[in-house]
Formats: structure tokens, C-alpha cells, sequence
């Protein structure tokens, strides 16, 4: 058949449905509202300003990236010029008032938002929606410390920027939560179960929060998939420095030349906490010792009945001393356990097992298999930690090699 109603269809390059998909994003008419005259002017003078410092890529060649960044811009096209529609004050007017929306947090040096991990939807970087304002920040970095140097800057810091040093109700324990683990990388998963414990705590009217921490583990530990002491810190105050209150990152564990057994970093935190801070200060003027408790999910007590894992002596260290929050796995029962081994029986009373209402399986080995594949990895774990992993290059090869 042929005539002029018998062409065949083709289908749109991929740079023009990338042209046109961006159009309708910095639009607003992909949610269903038509760009405004004065939106439209001011997108066609963003796409001007950005074309010119910041030339998109074509699609082809962010496709050839074998693990792409964060989030890509892509700066919409536009016949309109600055001028059109509009006197020269307005458009002067509107040039300035894009201009210093363009230095809020998140701008490059030039003033415009860094295109490799600007979200133009939101305005925001990737990594920053998840911002709680009301969070206290340290008033030191880690850095310096991680890297060995022997300056003031360097020397190791206990953070105490959210350890809560009052009781609201002073019948109950004053308890601080930790969890040791490699975190590498850290996930929802690390982050779900200080909520979940806190729910838990809660619930138990015994205990009154004052503080948990991230205990990072030594590079010396030898772990499959395991990155370096400082990149893990990093992720970890990533993860909570500007997204809770309550959250923080000791470096301690994580600095040291040799591997740290659990019960001496607990006996670190009990140091830190009590003897040096004096622990709780009570209305009365008394002194109150926090509680330590450690934070694990059910893989970790089920290594405790497992021969030659753990010591005697530290067993009950970290059960009988300072006590455990477990996180139920899906499929386990912690209470058997416990009632099968006659170390853990004896301490059952300090062991409290939480339920997850909501299973969570997000694994860090499969996160870093996901970056080895080029696999999306977003909505596994914060934003600004994914960010993190690409900018530095992370779980690029095999996790034998990260050992070093």
C-alpha cells in the first residue's frame, strides 16, 4: 500500500525523546501544569547559562559509562531567548533572581548547581532531602585522625555532639546503643536497625535513649569486600551526620593498628562514656553511668554458639557486662538459640530481641556486587553515600581485592 497515509512510523532517536522528557521536567508539564510564560523565559535562560558553561553529553555517551553517577542533568533546549516575552527590566529582574537561586547549597563555584549529582526537580543535591535541620553537627572532622596525622587535628576525639547528658525520666536506664560491623558500605538496613531498636526501647519502658554510634571496624580485619578504615567512616557520617539527631560515628575502632575484639570496644565506649564524661547528670547533681548495649543482627548471636568464634571470657563480656539488642532475621528464632546454648541461657535476661515488623534484607555484599555489575544501587542506601562510592571509585573489583 502506499500514498501519502502509508508511511511507516519510526520510532524517535534516543537524544530526542532525552531532549524532550528534559523539556517536561524543567517544565512542570510532565505533572500535568502548563509552563507558565514567565517559567518558560526562565527555563530558556537556565538552559542558556547552563549550555554555555556546562555542555550536556549526548545519551550515547552517558550509556557508555560502565557505572554512570548519581543522578544525570540534562539542560532542557529551547528556541526562546532570554529577551523574548518580556521588557528588558523584567528580564535583567529574572536573570538576577535565577542567578542567586543558583548559590544556594548545592551550586558549583560558578553558581550553578553541579550538574553531576543536581536533581533539577528539586533543586537539591542528591543527598540532601533527607536533611534534618535540628541535628547538632560535631565541631571536628574524622579525617585527620584516619589518616594517621600527628597533629592537634589528628589526635582522636570521643563525639559527643548528641549524647544526651539529662534524663527526661529519670526512673528508667540511661542507655547508649552500638553497632560494630564493617559497614561497607553502610545501608537502609545499618540505619533501620537503630530505629527499630529505638522502637523497641521505647515500648520497654525501662530504658531512656541518650545516644547510639557507628563502631566501624580495623582495616586489619581481613573481611571479604572490605574498604578502606577511612572510606567507611566517611559513608557512616554521611549516613547520619546531617539526616539524625540521636546517630553518630566513633572512629576509634576504625583507626587502630590491629583488629579490636567486640568486648574491647565496648569496654572503650564504657570508658568514654562513664569515666571520662562522668556518665548522666541526675537533678539532683548525682552522677548515673550510662549502659552500653551492643546492636547486632541475628547472624552475630548466632555466632556466639559456634565454636571457637567467640572466647568464653568475652561472651560474657558482651552479654553478661553490657548486654545485646538482636534484630530477628526472617526465618530465625533467637529465643531457640539462646535456650540450646548454656552461655547465652545464662545471660538471656540482658539479651532483648527485636522483631522486624517490616523485613529488611538489604545485604552490603550484594550492594557491592550490584557496583561490580553496574547495577543501580539507589534506594539501597542514602543518597549521598552512593555518591560517595562512585566519586571514589569503591567495589570496582573482585571483593578479594579490596583485602589489603
Amino acid at each position: 500500500m502506499t500514498g501519502a497515509h502509508s508511511r511507516i512510523p519510526t520510532d524517535p532517536s534516543d537524544e530526542a525523546l532525552s531532549t524532550s522528557r528534559s523539556r517536561r521536567l524543567m517544565s512542570g508539564y510532565i505533572f500535568g501544569n502548563p509552563p507558565s510564560p514567565d517559567n518558560t523565559t526562565r527555563h530558556a535562560m537556565y538552559s542558556n547559562l547552563v549550555n554555555e558553561r556546562h555542555p550536556t553529553p549526548p545519551l550515547r555517551d552517558l550509556q557508555g559509562r560502565d557505572s554512570p553517577p548519581l543522578s544525570e542533568f540534562t539542560a532542557p533546549s529551547s528556541p526562546t531567548t532570554a529577551g523574548e516575552g518580556m521588557d528588558s527590566a523584567a528580564a535583567a529582574a529574572s536573570l538576577a533572581k535565577l542567578k542567586m537561586s543558583t548559590e544556594a547549597p548545592g551550586g558549583g563555584d560558578d553558581g550553578l548547581p553541579r550538574t553531576d549529582t543536581y536533581d533539577p526537580l528539586t533543586g537539591l543535591n542528591d543527598g540532601e532531602a533527607d536533611l534534618d535541620e535540628s541535628a547538632p553537627q560535631a565541631a571536628f572532622t574524622t579525617a585527620e585522625y584516619m589518616k594517621g596525622e600527628d597533629t592537634e587535628a589528628g589526635k582522636y576525639r570521643f563525639p559527643r555532639h548528641r549524647l544526651r547528658k539529662t534524663m527526661k525520666d529519670e526512673t528508667k536506664i540511661p542507655l547508649v546503643i552500638v553497632a560494630c560491623g564493617s559497614f561497607s558500605p553502610p545501608t537502609y538496613l545499618h540505619l533501620r536497625m537503630f530505629e527499630m531498636a529505638k522502637d523497641e526501647i521505647v515500648e520497654s519502658q525501662t530504658f531512656e535513649i541518650m545516644g547510639g554510634y557507628y563502631s566501624p571496624v580495623s582495616s586489619k580485619y581481613k573481611k571479604a569486600g572490605l574498604a578502606a578504615a577511612q572510606d567507611r567512616v566517611r559513608m557512616c557520617e554521611l549516613a547520619v551526620e546531617h539526616t539524625s539527631t540521636w546517630l553518630m560515628v566513633d572512629p576509634w575502632e576504625a583507626g587502630q593498628p590491629e583488629y579490636q575484639r567486640t568486648a574491647v570496644v565496648l569496654e572503650h565506649f564504657d570508658e568514654e562514656l562513664n569515666a571520662r564524661s562522668g556518665g548522666v547528670t541526675m537533678s539532683d547533681g548525682k552522677k548515673r553511668r550510662y549502659k552500653v548495649m551492643l546492636l547486632a543482627g541475628g547472624d552475630l548471636i548466632e555466632s556466639f554458639g559456634e565454636p571457637g568464634v567467640w572466647s568464653e571470657p568475652d561472651l560474657h563480656i558482651i552479654l553478661g557486662r553490657f548486654g545485646c539488642l538482636i534484630v530477628e532475621r526472617a526465618g530465625s528464632d533467637v529465643w531457640a538459640f539462646l535456650l540450646s546454648h548454656d552461655i547465652l541461657y545464662s545471660h538471656r535476661r540482658n539479651v532483648i530481641v527485636i522483631k522486624q515488623l517490616i523485613y529488611n534484607d538489604i545485604s552490603s555484599t550484594k550492594v557491592r556486587l550490584f557496583v561490580r555489575r553496574g547495577m543501580s544501587i539507589k534506594y539501597l542506601l542514602p543518597n549521598s553515600v552512593i555518591q560517595y562510592i562512585y566519586d571514589n571509585q569503591l567495589y570496582r573489583g573482585s571483593d578479594a581485592r579490596l583485602i589489603q
